[in-house]
Protein backbone atom coordinates (compact mmCIF):
# COMPACT_ATOMS: atom_id res chain seq x y z
CA UNK A 1 0.00 0.00 0.00
CA UNK A 2 2.52 2.31 0.80
CA UNK A 3 4.38 1.80 -2.78
CA UNK A 4 1.10 2.43 -4.43
CA UNK A 5 0.57 5.77 -2.60
CA UNK A 6 4.10 6.82 -3.18
CA UNK A 7 3.62 6.58 -6.82
CA UNK A 8 0.55 8.69 -6.68
CA UNK A 9 1.97 11.13 -4.76
CA UNK A 10 4.72 11.19 -7.46
CA UNK A 11 1.73 11.58 -10.00
CA UNK A 12 0.56 14.30 -8.11
CA UNK A 13 3.86 16.06 -8.03
CA UNK A 14 4.67 15.83 -11.72
CA UNK A 15 1.45 15.16 -13.52
CA UNK A 16 -1.28 16.36 -10.71
CA UNK A 17 -4.40 15.42 -13.03
CA UNK A 18 -3.41 11.77 -13.14
CA UNK A 19 -2.69 11.51 -9.28
CA UNK A 20 -6.28 13.38 -8.02
CA UNK A 21 -7.96 10.79 -10.71
CA UNK A 22 -6.22 8.05 -9.30
CA UNK A 23 -7.67 9.11 -5.49
CA UNK A 24 -11.26 9.00 -6.84
CA UNK A 25 -11.20 5.83 -7.16
CA UNK A 26 -12.31 2.77 -4.91
CA UNK A 27 -9.26 -0.22 -4.02
CA UNK A 28 -8.81 -3.59 -3.99
CA UNK A 29 -5.77 -5.75 -3.28
CA UNK A 30 -5.42 -9.19 -5.32
CA UNK A 31 -3.16 -11.75 -5.73
CA UNK A 32 -2.99 -11.66 -9.90
CA UNK A 33 -0.02 -11.82 -11.21
CA UNK A 34 -0.44 -8.15 -12.84
CA UNK A 35 0.79 -5.56 -10.64
CA UNK A 36 -2.58 -3.28 -10.96
CA UNK A 37 -5.37 -3.12 -13.66
CA UNK A 38 -8.83 -0.88 -13.68
CA UNK A 39 -12.50 -1.82 -14.08
CA UNK A 40 -15.67 -0.61 -13.66
CA UNK A 41 -17.05 -3.21 -10.62
CA UNK A 42 -20.65 -2.79 -9.48
CA UNK A 43 -21.04 0.22 -11.27
CA UNK A 44 -17.69 1.66 -9.27
CA UNK A 45 -14.59 2.63 -10.88
CA UNK A 46 -12.12 0.63 -9.24
CA UNK A 47 -8.10 0.05 -9.22
CA UNK A 48 -6.78 -3.80 -8.42
CA UNK A 49 -3.60 -4.14 -7.50
CA UNK A 50 -1.20 -7.11 -5.88
CA UNK A 51 1.00 -5.48 -3.67
CA UNK A 52 3.63 -7.58 -3.72
CA UNK A 53 4.01 -7.30 -7.89
CA UNK A 54 4.12 -3.82 -7.33
CA UNK A 55 6.62 -3.50 -5.02
CA UNK A 56 9.04 -5.76 -7.50
CA UNK A 57 8.23 -2.55 -10.03
CA UNK A 58 10.87 -0.39 -10.49
CA UNK A 59 10.14 3.16 -9.36
CA UNK A 60 9.23 5.13 -12.44
CA UNK A 61 7.67 2.24 -13.85
CA UNK A 62 5.26 2.13 -11.13
CA UNK A 63 4.33 6.33 -11.75
CA UNK A 64 4.09 4.86 -15.67
CA UNK A 65 1.96 2.27 -14.81
CA UNK A 66 -0.30 3.91 -13.05
CA UNK A 67 -0.06 6.85 -15.82
CA UNK A 68 -1.23 4.12 -18.57
CA UNK A 69 -4.03 2.74 -16.11
CA UNK A 70 -6.02 6.02 -15.79
CA UNK A 71 -5.84 6.86 -19.69
CA UNK A 72 -7.75 3.29 -20.36
CA UNK A 73 -10.61 4.75 -18.07
CA UNK A 74 -10.69 7.68 -20.11
CA UNK A 75 -10.70 6.48 -23.29
CA UNK A 76 -13.27 3.87 -21.91
CA UNK A 77 -11.44 1.13 -22.86
CA UNK A 78 -12.87 -1.49 -20.75
CA UNK A 79 -16.79 -0.57 -22.06
CA UNK A 80 -15.96 -0.24 -25.96
CA UNK A 81 -15.04 -3.73 -26.45
CA UNK A 82 -18.67 -4.86 -27.90
CA UNK A 83 -18.09 -8.10 -29.51
CA UNK A 84 -14.67 -7.68 -30.47
CA UNK A 85 -12.39 -10.54 -29.93
CA UNK A 86 -10.77 -9.90 -26.58
CA UNK A 87 -7.29 -10.63 -26.34
CA UNK A 88 -6.85 -8.71 -29.68
CA UNK A 89 -9.22 -5.94 -28.46
CA UNK A 90 -7.07 -5.86 -24.86
CA UNK A 91 -3.47 -5.44 -27.04
CA UNK A 92 -4.83 -2.95 -29.45
CA UNK A 93 -6.07 -0.59 -26.43
CA UNK A 94 -2.38 -0.68 -25.26
CA UNK A 95 -0.91 0.53 -28.31
CA UNK A 96 -3.33 3.25 -28.62
CA UNK A 97 -2.23 4.23 -24.92
CA UNK A 98 1.50 3.39 -24.43
CA UNK A 99 3.08 6.14 -26.74
CA UNK A 100 4.43 8.81 -24.71
CA UNK A 101 4.56 7.36 -21.44
CA UNK A 102 8.12 7.56 -20.08
CA UNK A 103 9.31 4.63 -17.98
CA UNK A 104 7.39 2.16 -18.88
CA UNK A 105 8.60 -1.54 -18.48
CA UNK A 106 10.79 -2.98 -21.40
CA UNK A 107 8.06 -5.41 -22.66
CA UNK A 108 5.47 -2.49 -23.06
CA UNK A 109 3.54 -3.04 -26.49
CA UNK A 110 4.13 -0.13 -28.90
CA UNK A 111 2.53 0.69 -32.51
CA UNK A 112 5.59 0.60 -34.05
CA UNK A 113 6.40 -3.32 -33.45
CA UNK A 114 3.66 -3.84 -35.49
CA UNK A 115 4.68 -1.37 -38.27
CA UNK A 116 2.41 1.06 -37.40
CA UNK A 117 2.31 4.94 -36.55
CA UNK A 118 1.09 6.57 -33.55
CA UNK A 119 -1.82 8.48 -32.44
CA UNK A 120 -4.58 6.27 -33.52
CA UNK A 121 -7.78 4.93 -31.67
CA UNK A 122 -8.10 1.48 -30.44
CA UNK A 123 -10.81 1.01 -32.89
CA UNK A 124 -8.26 1.90 -35.45
CA UNK A 125 -5.29 -0.77 -34.20
CA UNK A 126 -8.10 -2.90 -34.33
CA UNK A 127 -9.46 -2.48 -37.60
CA UNK A 128 -5.85 -3.12 -39.27
CA UNK A 129 -4.15 -5.60 -37.19
CA UNK A 130 -7.24 -8.08 -36.77
CA UNK A 131 -8.55 -9.66 -40.16
CA UNK A 132 -11.91 -9.35 -40.91
CA UNK A 133 -14.44 -11.88 -40.12
CA UNK A 134 -12.09 -13.83 -37.72
CA UNK A 135 -13.46 -13.06 -34.45
CA UNK A 136 -12.29 -16.60 -33.38
CA UNK A 137 -13.06 -17.39 -29.65
CA UNK A 138 -13.99 -14.23 -28.41
CA UNK A 139 -13.52 -15.71 -24.72
CA UNK A 140 -9.88 -16.83 -25.50
CA UNK A 141 -6.58 -15.68 -25.90
CA UNK A 142 -6.50 -15.59 -29.25
CA UNK A 143 -7.51 -16.71 -32.57
CA UNK A 144 -6.48 -20.10 -33.04
CA UNK A 145 -4.91 -19.69 -36.97
CA UNK A 146 -1.38 -22.08 -37.07
CA UNK A 147 -1.13 -20.70 -40.77
CA UNK A 148 -1.41 -17.36 -39.72
CA UNK A 149 2.04 -14.76 -41.47
CA UNK A 150 4.33 -14.71 -37.80
CA UNK A 151 4.90 -11.16 -38.90
CA UNK A 152 1.74 -10.52 -37.09
CA UNK A 153 -1.89 -10.80 -37.40
CA UNK A 154 -1.65 -8.35 -40.30
CA UNK A 155 1.10 -9.51 -41.79
CA UNK A 156 3.04 -6.54 -40.67
CA UNK A 157 5.98 -5.43 -38.22
CA UNK A 158 8.29 -7.65 -36.66
CA UNK A 159 5.79 -9.22 -33.38
CA UNK A 160 2.87 -11.57 -33.54
CA UNK A 161 -0.14 -10.31 -32.02
CA UNK A 162 -1.55 -13.46 -30.74
CA UNK A 163 1.91 -13.85 -28.59
CA UNK A 164 1.51 -10.42 -27.16
CA UNK A 165 -0.02 -9.36 -23.72
CA UNK A 166 -0.69 -6.51 -21.85
CA UNK A 167 1.15 -4.68 -18.44
CA UNK A 168 -1.67 -4.79 -16.72
CA UNK A 169 -4.71 -6.57 -15.60
CA UNK A 170 -7.27 -6.60 -18.41
CA UNK A 171 -9.18 -9.62 -17.55
CA UNK A 172 -11.01 -7.75 -14.30
CA UNK A 173 -12.32 -5.45 -17.64
CA UNK A 174 -14.99 -8.39 -17.64
CA UNK A 175 -16.62 -6.33 -14.40
CA UNK A 176 -17.16 -3.59 -16.17
CA UNK A 177 -19.60 -5.48 -19.04
CA UNK A 178 -22.51 -5.31 -16.16
CA UNK A 179 -22.33 -1.37 -16.46
CA UNK A 180 -24.16 0.13 -18.91
CA UNK A 181 -21.72 2.84 -21.15
CA UNK A 182 -23.85 6.27 -20.19
CA UNK A 183 -23.96 5.56 -16.88
CA UNK A 184 -19.95 4.86 -16.82
CA UNK A 185 -19.40 7.70 -19.43
CA UNK A 186 -21.12 9.57 -16.46
CA UNK A 187 -19.09 8.21 -13.70
CA UNK A 188 -16.07 9.04 -15.78
CA UNK A 189 -16.64 12.80 -16.24
CA UNK A 190 -17.64 13.42 -13.11
CA UNK A 191 -13.78 12.16 -11.97
CA UNK A 192 -12.43 13.89 -14.65
CA UNK A 193 -14.44 17.49 -13.59
CA UNK A 194 -13.03 16.72 -9.96
CA UNK A 195 -9.68 16.15 -11.31
CA UNK A 196 -9.20 18.64 -13.23
CA UNK A 197 -10.34 21.13 -10.53
CA UNK A 198 -8.35 20.09 -8.14
CA UNK A 199 -5.27 20.15 -10.84
CA UNK A 200 -5.76 23.88 -11.62
CA UNK A 201 -7.30 23.64 -14.86
CA UNK A 202 -3.97 21.84 -16.00
CA UNK A 203 -5.18 19.45 -18.87
CA UNK A 204 -2.47 17.22 -19.63
CA UNK A 205 -1.82 17.19 -23.38
CA UNK A 206 -2.05 13.98 -24.54
CA UNK A 207 -5.31 13.61 -22.78
CA UNK A 208 -6.96 16.94 -23.81
CA UNK A 209 -8.87 16.11 -26.72
CA UNK A 210 -10.79 12.80 -25.00
CA UNK A 211 -11.07 14.73 -22.64
CA UNK A 212 -13.15 17.38 -24.37
CA UNK A 213 -15.42 14.97 -25.81
CA UNK A 214 -16.10 13.35 -22.41
CA UNK A 215 -16.69 16.66 -20.85
CA UNK A 216 -19.10 18.03 -23.28
CA UNK A 217 -22.75 17.86 -21.72
CA UNK A 218 -24.55 14.85 -21.97
CA UNK A 219 -26.97 14.29 -24.27
CA UNK A 220 -28.75 11.16 -22.00
CA UNK A 221 -31.61 11.88 -20.21
CA UNK A 222 -31.49 11.92 -16.52
CA UNK A 223 -34.04 9.50 -16.07
CA UNK A 224 -31.97 6.78 -17.89
CA UNK A 225 -29.02 6.99 -16.36
CA UNK A 226 -31.11 6.84 -13.11
CA UNK A 227 -32.56 4.21 -14.02
CA UNK A 228 -29.22 2.45 -14.87
CA UNK A 229 -27.43 3.94 -11.59
CA UNK A 230 -30.50 1.48 -10.04
CA UNK A 231 -30.35 -1.32 -11.89
CA UNK A 232 -26.36 -1.43 -11.52
CA UNK A 233 -26.93 -1.28 -7.77
CA UNK A 234 -28.95 -4.30 -7.97
CA UNK A 235 -26.61 -6.40 -9.19
CA UNK A 236 -24.43 -5.74 -6.32
CA UNK A 237 -26.08 -8.49 -4.42
CA UNK A 238 -25.58 -11.20 -6.88
CA UNK A 239 -22.82 -13.94 -6.12
CA UNK A 240 -21.49 -17.59 -6.29
CA UNK A 241 -22.35 -20.33 -3.63
CA UNK A 242 -21.14 -23.38 -2.71
CA UNK A 243 -24.33 -24.06 -1.07
CA UNK A 244 -26.90 -23.92 -3.60
CA UNK A 245 -26.18 -26.25 -7.35
CA UNK A 246 -25.68 -24.72 -9.78
CA UNK A 247 -29.27 -25.50 -12.17
CA UNK A 248 -28.25 -25.53 -15.42
CA UNK A 249 -24.74 -27.07 -14.66
CA UNK A 250 -25.22 -29.75 -11.80
CA UNK A 251 -22.53 -29.98 -8.98
CA UNK A 252 -19.14 -28.84 -11.06
CA UNK A 253 -20.51 -24.87 -10.65
CA UNK A 254 -21.45 -23.06 -7.24
CA UNK A 255 -25.30 -21.78 -7.91
CA UNK A 256 -26.30 -17.95 -7.78
CA UNK A 257 -27.57 -16.31 -4.65
CA UNK A 258 -29.64 -13.67 -5.27
CA UNK A 259 -30.70 -10.83 -2.92
CA UNK A 260 -34.31 -10.76 -3.20
CA UNK A 261 -35.22 -7.39 -2.48
CA UNK A 262 -33.55 -4.09 -3.57
CA UNK A 263 -33.25 -1.80 -1.06
CA UNK A 264 -32.16 1.85 -1.77
CA UNK A 265 -31.78 5.03 0.68
CA UNK A 266 -32.67 8.09 -0.99
CA UNK A 267 -31.98 11.63 0.58
CA UNK A 268 -33.79 14.48 -0.18
CA UNK A 269 -32.18 18.23 0.77
CA UNK A 270 -34.94 20.25 2.48
CA UNK A 271 -32.95 23.50 2.07
CA UNK A 272 -34.39 26.49 0.25
CA UNK A 273 -32.13 26.09 -2.51
CA UNK A 274 -33.87 22.48 -3.41
CA UNK A 275 -37.26 24.13 -2.55
CA UNK A 276 -38.91 23.47 -5.85
CA UNK A 277 -42.11 22.04 -6.52
CA UNK A 278 -41.53 20.93 -10.48
CA UNK A 279 -37.91 19.18 -9.13
CA UNK A 280 -38.81 17.36 -6.64
CA UNK A 281 -42.34 15.93 -8.00
CA UNK A 282 -40.14 14.89 -11.35
CA UNK A 283 -37.54 13.45 -8.90
CA UNK A 284 -40.44 11.82 -6.84
CA UNK A 285 -42.60 10.56 -10.35
CA UNK A 286 -39.20 8.90 -11.37
CA UNK A 287 -38.64 6.98 -8.12
CA UNK A 288 -42.32 5.57 -7.82
CA UNK A 289 -41.88 4.16 -11.37
CA UNK A 290 -38.90 2.62 -10.48
CA UNK A 291 -39.60 1.11 -7.48
CA UNK A 292 -43.25 -0.42 -9.36
CA UNK A 293 -40.84 -1.86 -11.99
CA UNK A 294 -39.28 -4.11 -9.69
CA UNK A 295 -38.94 -5.62 -6.04
CA UNK A 296 -37.30 -2.56 -4.25
CA UNK A 297 -37.66 -1.19 -0.96
CA UNK A 298 -37.30 2.65 -0.48
CA UNK A 299 -36.27 5.11 2.30
CA UNK A 300 -36.42 8.48 1.69
CA UNK A 301 -34.45 10.80 4.19
CA UNK A 302 -35.75 14.54 4.36
CA UNK A 303 -33.07 16.59 5.64
CA UNK A 304 -31.07 19.53 6.35
CA UNK A 305 -28.58 19.59 9.10
CA UNK A 306 -30.79 16.76 10.43
CA UNK A 307 -33.02 14.46 9.46
CA UNK A 308 -36.46 15.57 9.72
CA UNK A 309 -38.69 12.73 8.56
CA UNK A 310 -38.17 9.22 7.50
CA UNK A 311 -40.45 7.74 4.93
CA UNK A 312 -40.38 4.57 3.86
CA UNK A 313 -42.28 2.91 0.74
CA UNK A 314 -42.32 0.31 -2.21
CA UNK A 315 -44.30 0.10 -5.38
CA UNK A 316 -47.60 -0.63 -4.04
CA UNK A 317 -47.47 1.81 -1.32
CA UNK A 318 -45.59 4.98 -2.38
CA UNK A 319 -47.92 8.19 -2.24
CA UNK A 320 -45.39 11.12 -3.75
CA UNK A 321 -45.08 13.80 -0.87
CA UNK A 322 -43.35 16.79 0.03
CA UNK A 323 -42.07 18.14 3.03
CA UNK A 324 -40.27 21.68 3.49
CA UNK A 325 -37.78 22.62 5.45
CA UNK A 326 -34.99 25.32 5.06
CA UNK A 327 -31.77 27.09 6.77
CA UNK A 328 -28.27 25.02 7.34
CA UNK A 329 -27.75 21.70 5.35
CA UNK A 330 -25.22 19.07 6.64
CA UNK A 331 -24.96 16.09 4.55
CA UNK A 332 -23.37 13.37 6.80
CA UNK A 333 -26.46 12.43 8.71
CA UNK A 334 -28.36 10.46 5.84
CA UNK A 335 -25.03 8.57 5.38
CA UNK A 336 -24.49 7.87 8.97
CA UNK A 337 -27.97 6.25 8.92
CA UNK A 338 -27.05 4.47 6.01
CA UNK A 339 -24.36 3.02 8.04
CA UNK A 340 -27.17 1.58 11.09
CA UNK A 341 -29.69 0.47 8.23
CA UNK A 342 -30.40 -3.50 8.51
CA UNK A 343 -29.89 -4.82 6.06
CA UNK A 344 -27.46 -2.28 4.57
CA UNK A 345 -28.93 -0.20 1.37
CA UNK A 346 -27.40 -1.09 -2.10
CA UNK A 347 -27.09 2.50 -2.82
CA UNK A 348 -27.80 5.95 -1.93
CA UNK A 349 -29.57 8.87 -4.06
CA UNK A 350 -29.41 12.34 -2.62
CA UNK A 351 -31.42 15.14 -4.30
CA UNK A 352 -29.19 18.33 -3.37
CA UNK A 353 -27.58 21.70 -4.13
CA UNK A 354 -24.53 19.63 -2.95
CA UNK A 355 -23.56 22.53 -0.37
CA UNK A 356 -22.60 21.25 3.04
CA UNK A 357 -20.11 18.95 4.56
CA UNK A 358 -20.01 15.77 3.48
CA UNK A 359 -17.86 12.58 4.36
CA UNK A 360 -14.51 12.40 2.95
CA UNK A 361 -14.93 8.81 1.46
CA UNK A 362 -17.98 6.46 1.19
CA UNK A 363 -18.17 2.35 0.10
CA UNK A 364 -21.68 2.99 -0.68
CA UNK A 365 -22.15 3.71 -4.58
CA UNK A 366 -24.13 6.81 -4.41
CA UNK A 367 -25.87 9.15 -6.94
CA UNK A 368 -25.58 12.61 -6.12
CA UNK A 369 -28.48 14.03 -8.09
CA UNK A 370 -27.69 17.81 -8.29
CA UNK A 371 -29.68 20.68 -8.45
CA UNK A 372 -28.81 22.90 -11.67
CA UNK A 373 -26.63 25.39 -10.17
CA UNK A 374 -25.66 22.91 -7.55
CA UNK A 375 -21.68 21.84 -6.52
CA UNK A 376 -21.07 18.16 -6.46
CA UNK A 377 -19.66 17.93 -2.59
CA UNK A 378 -17.01 15.56 -2.63
CA UNK A 379 -14.71 13.81 -5.66
CA UNK A 380 -16.54 10.61 -4.78
CA UNK A 381 -20.15 9.59 -6.31
CA UNK A 382 -21.38 10.02 -9.35
CA UNK A 383 -22.85 13.44 -10.74
CA UNK A 384 -26.37 13.85 -12.38
CA UNK A 385 -27.65 17.08 -13.29
CA UNK A 386 -31.55 17.38 -12.62
CA UNK A 387 -33.39 19.38 -15.20
CA UNK A 388 -37.03 19.77 -15.41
Amino acid sequence: MNDLQDAIIRLLRDKPFYGHFLLSLQRSQSNRHHAAGVTIRNGMPTLDFNPDVFARCPVPARAALLEHLVKHLVHLHPLRRRERNRHDWDICCDLAVNPGISGLPDDALLPELYGMGEGLAAEEYYAQLVPPFDAGNLEGSGHGDSERDTRGAAGQGRFHLDAADTIDDHEIWNDADSTPLPLAEEMMRSIARESLRAADGEVPDELRIPLEGLLRPSPVPWRQILRQFVATAGRVGRTSTWMREHRRFSHNTPGIRKRRRLNLLVGIDVSDSTNIIELREAFARELLQIARGRDAHVTVLYANSRIQRIEAFNGASFIAQRHDGGGFTDLRPVFEYAHAMQPLPAAVIYLTDGIGPAPKEMEFPTLWVLTADGEKPVPWGIELRLEV
